[in-house]
């Protein structure tokens, strides 16, 4: 399996923040222990959530610009249901209680900042009204606060915002801590964070060709929250289709699959 170095670097952590960094930026980068243990999804290791008690999984899943891609085969990301387009990160992990969310919506690319936070709110909504419940995720609020995707280890929060991410062509990282082997019935998922590139790519609302539709690459992020993976390359109409492109907007929409995804979890 191919190891990759992914550092984030915050505060008494730190190692160098960009120059153009703002409130909000802090580098992610894959630490050297990650191994990839499907397309595109690595394998962080193991920590103690902070809230539980219980030892958890981290997963980094990172969303590749479609010309920056090169698969070496068809396959998905995650446990793939036989002749379906869609996959989940591990057969019974979910989400058993609604938590909180926070998003620093500040950022260079001139993305109006109400904007972001309500249109994650609707993409959520998107999702759980898929499956009948509104609540899976709990209240998702703006913080001014830095913020920081964590890739050691669980702090208890679920958190969104604009940075760098190391590694040309990564357009955005979902990291998920959860229970994701043993039992179904125990396996459960703990804690998300997702982080935006503003630093390679530039970001709109409008579906422009020059820009990532924001909307278009969040819904597919909010899909690994819940829990999905990534389908087979040929499920090209699917949101939770691995690749993306700028002024693309089919990932707006949720498609057959990833309903049917969504709801084997929920």
């Amino acid at each position: 399996m191919k190891k990759y170095s992914f550092i984030l670097v915050v505060g008494l952590l730190l190692a160098a923040v960009p120059a153009m960094a703002m409130p909000g930026q802090v580098n992610v980068s894959l630490p050297a222990k990650a191994t990839e243990v499907a397309p595109n999804i690595f394998s962080l290791g193991s920590a103690i959530d902070p809230a539980s008690g219980k030892r958890v999984e981290g997963l980094a899943i990172i969303h590749p610009k479609q010309a920056a891609a090169k698969p070496d085969h068809a396959g998905g990301g995650g446990a793939q249901t036989k002749n379906r387009c869609y996959a989940v990160l591990a057969k019974g992990a979910a989400w058993k209680m609604a938590e909180a969310w926070l998003v620093n919506p500040t950022n260079s690319r001139g993305l109006d900042e109400a904007f972001v936070l309500n249109n994650l709110m609707a993409d959520v909504a998107e999702w759980e009204s898929t499956v009948g419940n509104s609540n899976i995720f709990g209240d998702g609020s703006a913080t001014a606060t830095a913020l920081l995707a964590d890739n050691t280890a669980p702090d208890g929060l679920n958190e969104v915002y604009f940075g760098a991410i190391d590694g040309e062509g990564t357009i955005a990282v979902t990291i998920v801590w959860g229970i994701f082997s043993g039992p179904v019935s125990q396996r459960e998922l703990v804690e998300w964070d997702m982080v935006f590139d503003q630093t390679d790519f530039d970001w709109a609302n409008d579906g422009r060709a020059t820009a990532m539709d924001f909307e278009n690459i969040a819904q597919h992020e909010l899909g690994h929250a819940f829990g999905l993976g990534h389908p087979s390359d040929g499920c090209t109409e699917e949101t939770m289709y691995r690749f993306a492109d700028y002024g693309e907007t089919i990932k707006r929409d949720l498609n057959t699959g990833d309903i049917a995804g969504i709801n084997q979890l929920y």
